[in-house]
C-alpha cells in the first residue's frame, strides 16, 4: 500500500455537538467540503482533530464515518499519538482494518524518550501494519526531536515513507535531503514556514489553516508547484498573519474559531481546551475577518 504524499493535506478538526459528543454529520461535512475545494488528502485525528480528547470507540466510529464520506476520492491519513506503544499499535491496526490509507505517527506523548526508545516505538508500531507511515516531527510542541540518527536507524523500515517536518528551523529540510535523498518524502508541517519548506524540497503540506481557507491554500501550493514565485509570495504574505496561529499553543481553538467565522465548522472544543475568549478571541476574529475581506481572488483564479 502506498500514498502519494504530494499536495495539500488539511489537518482536519473533529466537530462536536453542544453536549460535546462527536457530531459525525458535521465532521463528515467539513471533510467533504474540503475535498470539493481541491485538497489532495485528509489528515484526521491529529493535533487539530483533538486525538487525545477522543476515546478509542469514538475514534473507531469517527474513522468509519470519514472513510464512508471520502469514498476513496483522496487518501485518508489517521493520527497515532497514543500515550503508550501498545495503545499506538492497537489504534494502528484498528485504523488499517477500518479503511485508513496511511498513518501519521507521533512519539508516545508525555514521556520524552531517548533516541533508541524513539526508534523502538516507531519500529513497533510500523511492524503491526502494512499502511504507509508519515512520522511527525514537532520538537517545539512535543519536546521530542526526530533526529537524523533516528531516521537513519529507521531507513530499513519500508512502510515508514514520509516525514512531516514541523521544526521552525527550515534548515532541517536541506539537512534531511542531504542525509537521505528521496528515501523519505518530506512534508511541511508548520504553516508559517510552509513556503520555505516547499521551496526547499517538501512535496506536501499538512496544514491547519487550510481548514478555514482551503482554496487559498491550494492556490498557494499550486503556484509554488508551477514555480510562479511572485504569485506564491503574494499569497503567502496575505496569508501569514493567519498562518502564525498554527505555531501557537492555542492553535486548535484558533483554527476552529476561524472555521466558524468562515461558515465551515464550529469552535467547540473538549476540555482541557476552552474556546478562545476576551482579547485573544477578539484578536483572532480580527485576523480572520481581515483575511476574508482582502482575499487575493484574482491571483487565486489562475490556480483553481
Amino acid at each position: 500500500m502506498d500514498v502519494d504524499w504530494q499536495g495539500v493535506f488539511p489537518a482536519v478538526t473533529t466537530q462536536f455537538a453542544e453536549d460535546l459528543t462527536i457530531d459525525l454529520a458535521e465532521s463528515q461535512r467539513v471533510v467533504d467540503d474540503l475535498i470539493r475545494d481541491g485538497v489532495n488528502g485528509i489528515v484526521a485525528m491529529g493535533t487539530c482533530g483533538e486525538n487525545n480528547s477522543l476515546a478509542a470507540d469514538e475514534k473507531r466510529t469517527l474513522l468509519k464515518a470519514l472513510v464512508s464520506t471520502i469514498g476513496g476520492r483522496v487518501p485518508l491519513i489517521v493520527g497515532v499519538s497514543e500515550l503508550s506503544t501498545a495503545a499506538a499499535q492497537t489504534w494502528a491496526t484498528d485504523a488499517e482494518r477500518l479503511g485508513a490509507d496511511g498513518l501519521m505517527l507521533l512519539p508516545a506523548l508525555v514521556y520524552v524518550p531517548k533516541p533508541e526508545e524513539l526508534v523502538a516505538h516507531f519500529r513497533a508500531v510500523a511492524g503491526v501494519t502494512r499502511l504507509p507511515i508519515m512520522l511527525y516531527n514537532n520538537p517545539t510542541a512535543y519536546r521530542v526531536n526526530i533526529g537524523l540518527d533516528v531516521l537513519e536507524a529507521l531507513r530499513d523500515v519500508k512502510n515508514i515513507t514520509a516525514v512531516k517536518e514541523s521544526a521552525a528551523d527550515t534548515r532541517r529540510f536541506t539537512d534531511l535531503h542531504n542525509a537521505f535523498g528521496d528515501r523519505f518524502t518530506l512534508l511541511a508541517g508548520l504553516d508559517d514556514v510552509a513556503f520555505e519548506g516547499l521551496l526547499l524540497g517538501a512535496k506536501g503540506w499538512v496544514s491547519g489553516l487550510t481548514s478555514a481557507f482551503p482554496r487559498e491554500s491550494v492556490a498557494l501550493y499550486r503556484a509554488l508547484e508551477a514555480r510562479d514565485l511572485e504569485t506564491a509570495l503574494t499569497l503567502y504574505r496575505w496569508f501569514m498573519p493567519l498562518l502564525h496561529l498554527d505555531a501557537e499553543h492555542d492553535l486548535v481553538q484558533s483554527i476552529k474559531l476561524a472555521e466558524q467565522i468562515m461558515g465551515r465548522g464550529s469552535e467547540r472544543v473538549r476540555l482541557p481546551r476552552l474556546p478562545l475568549s476576551g482579547a485573544r478571541r477578539a484578536e483572532v476574529t480580527a485576523l480572520v475577518e481581515t483575511a476574508a475581506g482582502t482575499r487575493p481572488r484574482r491571483l487565486m483564479s489562475a490556480f483553481e
